[in-house]
């Protein structure tokens, strides 16, 4: 017998929510088999049965938000073992609907999916969709309209886009998608009876953390910033002909020459490999740098642990793993946990620089643009190079300006001249 508890997925993890139970009571399940799904504070997690048996008692429905830590939630019995819950134990939390004088128990309500509806080009008409979802089908020439999203309220996500075919439902969207900006003619009785729409749209466990901490790091950590233009021609090089040796599996990446020159750098100029805890700076021995990966609502920051004694080679296959972990839910607590550095890559959205919210208790991050082609000048002589500009925001309270620039010259160092962070 076996009480299944919501489980802390990670350290800051107080409560979570109940997402959606993959078996029934009454179903068999094996030791390792995933059971259900949690949204914790950093993202939607798997819950695995760590005993063999039958699924006897489902104590949480699906969708219950604020389930704190340790409660129970299900009890997987062995062959011919019995409840352990006593009948007052088990009622309140039974899936079976309440009275409406019991509102604090009442199972959530299944709330009807809305019927496709054609893409309107009034204003007072909008399609729901996530960003991530909108792209894919603009990218697969998808109409959104004839989707019915899975999502909060019938939003439209990634999932539903993913096993379309392409072209899926475009009869008779061909002329909106064409030319996004046409409006229907409106008459000044139209615009005396137009009122502003909206959606409300809940916001996530994983939203209300990420909300919580970035606010609480500007809050406490004085930012400073400094960026750099630096130079990749050498480094795409060098990649090309890395590449042009290795089989496909073993491809490296611009991001993961990146976080092997930025951990040469954190080993060179420790001082930027540290973190505020109060009352002492920790001064961290390697280079654990946590790298931003965005999800469907949110966003969480996998650990390449040791990245400075780690291979080119280690340190892209281990992106590979934890990037297909982050997206499938099945991160472990010790592969987001902790860290001494972070970098966050907006360049393959085309943004050419920004500045971003230090991850604590981390003492910088470093913030990376796009590669443009740019004209330069070189002994005297216009020239084309490809340029990245960088940013560091540091947290003054343990990283000075000299020690951050002296990083960033560092870092500049390893990018421009990528054979030395190998070495």
């Amino acid at each position: 017998m076996a009480i299944v508890n919501m489980p802390a997925l990670s350290p800051t993890m107080t409560e979570g929510k109940l997402a959606k139970w993959l078996v029934n009571k009454g179903d068999t399940v094996v030791s390792g088999d995933v059971i259900a799904e949690i949204e914790t504070d950093k993202a939607l997690m798997e819950v695995e049965a760590l005993d063999d048996g039958v699924m006897a008692s489902i104590l949480v429905p699906e969708g219950s938000e604020g389930v704190a830590v340790g409660t129970p939630i299900a009890e997987i019995l062995a062959e011919g073992e019995t409840t352990a819950l006593s009948a007052s134990e088990e009622a309140p939390v039974s899936t079976e609907p309440k009275s409406a004088a019991e509102p604090q128990a009442e199972a959530p309500k299944t709330e009807a999916k809305p019927a496709p509806v054609m893409p309107a080009v009034h204003p007072n008409n909008r399609i729901f969709a996530s960003p991530l979802a909108k792209r894919i089908a603009g990218q697969k020439s998808i109409n959104l309209a004839a989707v019915n999203g899975s999502g909060p309220h019938g939003r439209i996500i990634k999932a539903d886009i993913e096993t379309l075919p392409d072209g899926y439902g475009a009869d008779g969207a061909k002329a909106v998608m064409s030319n996004p900006q046409q409006t229907m003619p409106l008459t000044s009785q139209d615009m005396a009876s137009y009122q502003p729409q909206s959606d409300l749209i809940p916001v996530s466990s994983t939203r209300k953390v990420i909300a919580s901490r970035l606010q609480q790091s500007m809050q406490d950590a004085p930012h400073f910033y400094l960026n750099m233009d630096i130079e990749l021609d050498h480094l795409i090089a060098m990649r090309k002909s890395m590449n042009a040796a290795l089989p496909d599996e073993q491809k490296i990446s611009i991001n993961d020459m990146i976080i092997k020159a930025a951990a040469a750098a954190l080993i060179k100029v420790p001082g930027v490999n540290t973190s505020w805890e109060g009352d002492h700076i920790r001064q961290w021995h390697h280079a654990d740098i946590a790298v931003a990966v965005a999800l469907e609502g949110g966003l969480v920051t996998p650990i390449v642990w040791g990245a400075d004694i780690l291979s080119l080679t280690s340190v892209s296959a281990k992106m590979k793993e934890l990037v297909t972990k982050a997206q499938t839910g099945k991160l472990k607590l010790e592969e987001f946990s902790g860290g001494s550095f972070t970098i966050s890559n907006l360049g393959m959205y085309g943004i050419s620089s920004f500045t971003a919210v230090i991850n604590p208790p981390h003492g910088a991050i470093l913030a990376i643009g796009a590669g443009v082609e740019k004209p330069v000048v070189k002994d005297g002589n216009i020239t084309a190079a490809t340029i990245m500009t960088a940013t560091l925001s540091g947290d003054h309270r343990v990283i000075d300006g000299a020690v951050g620039a002296k990083w960033m010259a560092a870092f500049k160092n390893y990018v421009e001249n990528p054979v030395l962070a190998l070495i």
